[in-house]
């Protein structure tokens, strides 16, 4: 027996009809041909119950029934539908009114069946609409298993980017951190800050993967200016803003979320809230949220981090550092959230 034989005979068939004589008709027939899973009620209520219980491949419902008839239950059923089963309804009638077609099939009847019944044709009427029916759920399976696949491609997809972009940042750390973990650092505090500053969950992981990259762009900058171990001439700080422009062409190009995010980044995370920053000049809100974040972040883990030209200094002396420089070159909001973020009694894991 092929799989579609199979699924006929255990169709779900639920007849609704208050008519005894009726529903022994309809029950003898089908089983007589093959149908081995049917269900009747003569209670509408009852079957609205089993239709969001246990749904039916087809409904054989009667139109004038008491306490709910057949133009009813087909509004009820209205409320369950997804707009993506084919769960085929045929109407019980004796009126031959078209109005009463009309209407049926305004709400979602398939099909119709007069009293007293033709055999044949009830069989061939039955068959065709299981048979849609059989062909909308191999549709439905095939989309979902199709759908899957397209998650698991892009969530195998999205990893490929997140190493990438891992890649991307050791290759500018290893150049300009001795420790080799300043652009994980700044990730960290950054995702922390965006938290506390409310931004949801998405955008927060966003900023966690795409600050790493904030300083990419220092590949292009020279060993004579980028390790440099005093301080620079004004010819080779113009050098080194150029990391930012850099940053962000190496970034450009791609339609990807987090590189989006992360050219931003790197392109503004030297903006100033001043308007006195680098590369634009932007002030204020003008600047980008995630630029003006990882600003903050930078400039703490660059302050309480050893760095070729200068000793660590301490947490408290970094935040006084910065307070002092709020509405200046911070923005004053984002430095709270770095407060904040501190106070926490799992600061340690977010710097």
């Amino acid at each position: 027996m092929n799989s579609a034989t199979e699924w006929f005979r255990t169709a779900r068939i639920l007849i609704v009809e208050d008519d005894p004589a009726v529903q022994q008709v309809l029950a003898r027939m089908l089983s007589s041909n093959g149908f081995a899973n049917v269900t009747r009620v003569a209670d509408a209520e009852i079957a609205l119950d089993l239709w969001v219980t246990q749904p039916p491949d087809l409904a054989l419902i009667d139109l004038h029934m008491p306490r709910t008839n057949g133009f009813q239950f087909l509004e009820r059923i209205r409320e369950h539908d997804n707009g993506e089963e084919f769960l085929p309804v045929i109407m019980l009638t004796g009126d031959a009114n078209p109005d009463v077609r009309r209407r049926a099939l305004d709400l979602g009847a398939h099909d119709f069946l007069t009293k007293p019944f033709d055999i044949t044709e009830v069989l061939l009427r039955i068959r065709n609409l299981l048979r849609t029916r059989l062909l909308n759920r191999r549709l439905l399976d095939s989309n979902n298993a199709l759908e899957a696949r397209v998650k698991e491609r892009t969530s195998n997809l999205e990893e490929s980017r997140r190493e990438a972009l891992e890649h991307l940042a050791r290759a500018a750390e290893f150049r300009d951190d001795v420790t080799g973990h300043h652009t994980h650092r700044v990730g960290s505090l950054s995702a922390g800050i965006a938290l506390e500053l409310g931004l949801d969950a998405e955008s927060v992981d966003l900023i966690l993967n795409a600050a790493p990259l904030h300083d990419i762009g220092k590949i292009g900058i020279p060993d004579s200016i980028l390790m440099k171990p005093g301080p620079l001439t004004r010819d080779e700080f113009d050098v080194m803003k150029e990391h930012t422009t850099i940053g962000a062409a190496i970034l450009a190009g791609s339609q990807s979320p987090v590189f989006v995010l992360a050219r931003e980044i790197a392109l503004k995370h030297h903006e100033r809230w001043d308007g006195s920053g680098y590369p634009d000049g932007t002030r204020g809100n003008a600047i980008p949220l995630a630029g003006r974040i990882v600003c903050a972040a930078d400039v703490f883990d660059a302050l309480t981090n050893e760095r070729p030209y200068k000793h660590a200094f301490s947490v408290a002396a970094t935040m006084a550092e910065i307070e002092a420089h709020a509405g200046t070159q911070f923005d004053p909001a984002v430095v709270e959230a770095l407060k904040r973020v501190l106070a926490r009694p799992d600061a340690s894991a977010a710097v």
